[in-house]
């Protein structure tokens, strides 16, 4: 049964692109909707909130002993007021961020909004650099860059190692353990500050230019770049989506959320729709793996959400739950709008699997959509407004964005320049001088087309990453991404996910790390329905660069201590191809357990 809210114009904006073609091939995407004002700063969103629904439920998060913890929109402004005073008290240096180091909670919210708040710029950091390993090398190089005027983290039995191994004297904040640690600070002493006249005076002095925080890309070059994010592009990021998803206007979002905010998605895309809307997020300690998604589940299934973001790895995981318990499903899906998926490509089969749900426990579909950007751009440049056949569309140009498409070998490489594009790295001039072209437009890395140029307002179309794709050595090119999508369908549901092979040699290849379903065959069944799977593919046709020639089936998963799976947790292709040289070198050499098509 078709969404019939969908084609109302006060609930999702009317599809829409204007197209400027150049004489050089590059084409300019823009919306024809002008941009709407935007809040000055984030603390202007809860300033309000807590004006005008203050018993309302803001946030949430299960304690040790699994009880609900929750603050009100009042209570948070509050909290916020001690936490900023006490930080203004430090007198910190100027510049100097606030650095947290774990992950989603409660405290860590109240630190970094109040440190926004009192325009303190913050940067959370990826807990994995502390909690999966011992070598501390990459943490201690981070903190040195970032020079912090405070440390936080949750518990100084896990965090205080990498802390002390930084070599830094910085105050550091520990929200449990702190007495177990020379100088630390517990995180309850914060709320023992009394909000004064200086909080008003320092909120009223953010401009939208200031910076709000700092985040770090993935690193996959070993060495994570330091992104600025001005309150500028936080706030008018979210007047952008909120101009398409215009229900967002009259119906507060419900989140139930466990993606880091040491990254752009689960912080400024997720967490900020839940602040400018006045929602509720639910903090979930969940994760998209194997013992963790089930909490997920749980938490979605009590809480019942608006809005579902994940990404595509989370689903997969959560989809034989689903499927195989309609309690579950009917709870899970009863006030869902919306299904989003980011962070990487969703494989067509669970895009399929999911609507199949939906349609058992709702009797009708639910809107399965995306959006497409970067941590530079705060993070949203296109959303797909509209409903869809399925993935592959990243949808149309947001307002106050420009989309240029400019040839780029087998591909047009997209490049953005708009409202909530960043100003640059932080210290780091040679980088932002190779980050933006002539015209101003930053160079994403990504590359796109018109899924059809007669009508661009059906969107635009994700090709993968330019520098992902390689040559065989026959000169043919291989689009590492889109290729991916496509053997991870074929192989469904025995995929986890897959890394592509080739580059100038002779045939296509795949390493395959196998799904949790996998586990269930021995090795002989897994293997000849990978052949089934792969044979189907070539049967499609498509060349030598459509289809795997090879396929090799890993035994380890992939590894978040040496980068091959991120937090989000997709797969980092070029980690696992340096760290798997071997398993590459065996694919190609043939011989026992390398799989041919059928």
């Amino acid at each position: 049964m078709a969404l019939q809210w969908m084609a109302d114009a006060q609930q999702l904006a009317p599809p829409r692109t204007l197209i400027e073609a150049r004489a050089d091939g590059s084409q300019v995407l823009r919306s024809p909707e002008p941009l709407q004002p935007y809040a000055r700063c984030v603390g202007e969103w809860i300033e309000h909130w807590a004006a005008a629904t203050p018993g309302s439920e803001a946030f949430s998060q299960r304690d040790a002993a699994g009880q609900w913890q929750s603050l009100s929109w009042k209570e948070t402004r509050e909290r916020i007021g001690r936490i900023g005073q006490w930080l203004l008290d430090r007198r910190l240096a100027p510049g100097a961020p606030l650095v947290v180091l774990s992950d989603n909670s409660l405290d860590h919210l109240l630190l970094m909004l109040a440190a926004m708040h009192v325009g303190i710029p913050h940067c959370t950091v990826s807990s994995a650099y502390c909690r999966l390993t011992r070598d501390y090398a990459k943490i201690r190089a981070i903190l040195q860059a970032l020079q912090p005027g405070l440390i936080y983290a949750a518990d100084a039995a896990t965090y205080g190692p990498a802390i002390a191994a930084s070599g830094l004297r910085v105050p550091t904040v520990f929200s449990e353990g702190a007495q177990e640690v020379e100088g630390a600070i517990p995180f309850a002493r914060l709320l023992d500050a009394r909000e004064g006249p200086a909080v008003r005076a320092a909120y009223e002095a953010i401009t939208p230019d200031s910076h709000a925080k700092y985040l770090l890309t993935s690193g996959s070059t070993g060495h994570p770049k330091v992104v600025v994010n001005t309150h500028r592009m936080l706030c008018a990021n979210q007047q952008m989506m909120a101009q398409v998803w215009r229900f967002l206007e009259h119906e507060k979002p419900v989140l139930v959320d466990w993606l880091p905010w040491s990254h752009t998605f689960g912080t400024n895309h997720n967490l900020n729709m839940v602040l400018r809307g006045g929602g509720t997020l639910v903090i979930d300690e969940g994760r998209p793996a194997p013992g963790l998604v089930e909490k997920t589940l749980r938490n979605l299934a009590e809480k019942q959400p608006t809005l579902w973001f994940n990404v595509p790895r989370g689903f997969e995981l959560a989809l034989p739950l689903l499927e195989s318990d309609e309690e579950l499903a009917r709870a899970v899906f009863a006030r869902l709008r919306v299904i989003f998926y980011a962070g990487a490509a969703l494989a067509p089969s669970t895009w399929a699997r999911l609507s199949a749900v939906a349609r058992r426990v709702r009797g009708e579909e639910v809107w399965l959509t995306t959006s497409w950007g970067a941590t530079e751009t705060a993070p949203a440049v296109t959303s797909a407004h509209w409903a869809l056949d399925g993935p592959g569309v990243i949808g149309n140009v947001l307002p106050g964005m420009e989309l240029k498409l400019v040839p780029n070998g087998e591909k047009l490489e997209m490049r953005v320049r708009g409202v909530s594009v960043f100003p640059g790295y932080r210290n780091a001039p040679e980088l932002n001088a190779q980050a933006f072209d002539e015209e101003g437009f930053y160079r994403i890395g990504d590359a796109g087309y018109l899924a059809d140029p007669a009508h661009p307002e059906r969107g635009v179309v994700f090709d993968g990453r330019v520098a992902e794709d390689f040559k065989l050595g026959t000169g043919t090119w291989v689009s590492a991404g889109t290729l991916r999508i496509k053997v991870v369908s074929a192989l469904a549901p025995l995929a986890q996910d897959v890394v592509v092979t080739g580059h100038d040699r002779s045939e296509v290849g795949v390493l395959v790390f196998p799904s949790a379903a996998a586990a269930n065959l021995d090795r002989s069944e897994l293997a000849r329905r990978v052949a089934e799977g792969l044979g189907r593919l070539r049967a499609e046709g498509g060349g030598s660069s459509q289809c795997p020639a090879r396929a090799l089936i890993l035994s380890e998963p992939p590894s978040a201590d040496a980068g091959e799976i991120t937090d989000k947790g997709y797969i980092n292709q070029r980690a696992v191809l340096a760290r798997r040289a071997d398993a590459v070198e065996a694919l190609y050499a043939g011989g026992d357990g390398v799989i041919v098509p059928a």
